[in-house]
């Protein structure tokens, strides 16, 4: 197993920074490698707001549901699909496909995961905060976002004053198929179920428990952001 391959296996999510800062020499490193990632069709339809006013960090939280991890880390980035800057270059660009909404929100993944093994590589954790997007009309306000340009979601930087335990994947059973789209293993389900009730037992010291199924139930019983295609149309996504 290479160093690399080590990196991503070892991922978890950290909420909980050190007062360290990133240095300079880091950062842009960091931001480096999340312009080397893939891009449809090299459209590199993505920009990076990096926010370092405390009080626009401390807004950010709130819009995000109060995750006060996005004011104490110490980076915090949001990763836009922008095809505004494609539309400067060609006025009568056509824009506001659906089409054009899915690649940005791919690119925004692909360059926010490269950047993401890059810090963690440096020895940095982070979050990404898809919470953003509770209030995104919000946030583009604050970021001065123009049209065809929408925050997907942030990522918090810094370095790591916790060691979570990692949280359980589904079981490559439940994940990989071969050749053709198999029915759900109830039996691999049912197993895994009990693997995450172990996890958040061992995690709140007994206090509570969850397995995926139920958590699953619990994030897919209700509407998720209904207001998600107005905020996309009003900066020019998803209108066609």
């Amino acid at each position: 197993m290479n160093p690399t391959i080590e990196t991503i296996l070892n991922h978890r999510s950290i909420r909980k920074f050190t007062d360290q800062v990133i240095s300079s020499e880091h950062l842009s490193l960091i931001i480096d490698c999340a312009r080397a990632a893939s891009s449809s069709s090299h459209l590199q339809c993505v920009s990076i707001i990096r926010v370092t006013r405390a009080e626009n960090r401390e807004l950010l939280a709130e819009y995000a549901g109060n995750q006060s991890y996005v004011s104490s880390a110490a980076e915090f980035l949001v990763f836009c699909a922008d095809f505004n800057r494609h539309q400067q270059i060609k006025p009568d660009a056509k824009l506001g496909f659906v089409e054009q909404t899915l690649i940005g929100a791919v690119d925004s993944g692909l360059m926010a995961q490269n950047a993401l093994l890059a810090a963690e590589s440096m020895g940095l954790g982070g979050v990404y905060i898809g919470g953003l997007r509770n209030n995104p009309e919000k946030v583009c306000a604050l970021l001065n976002l123009p049209e065809h340009v929408f925050p997907m979601f942030g990522l918090c930087l810094g370095y790591p004053d916790q060691v979570p335990e990692k949280k359980p994947r589904l079981p490559v059973d439940l994940v990989l198929h071969q050749e053709r789209y198999r029915a759900l293993d109830a039996q691999k389900l049912s197993e895994y179920d009990e693997q995450m009730r172990e996890y958040y037992r061992e995690r709140s010291q007994g206090k509570s428990e969850q397995s995926w199924s139920e958590q699953i139930s619990q994030a897919l019983g209700k509407e998720a952001r209904p207001f998600m295609l107005v905020s996309l149309n009003k900066q020019g996504f998803a209108l066609k």
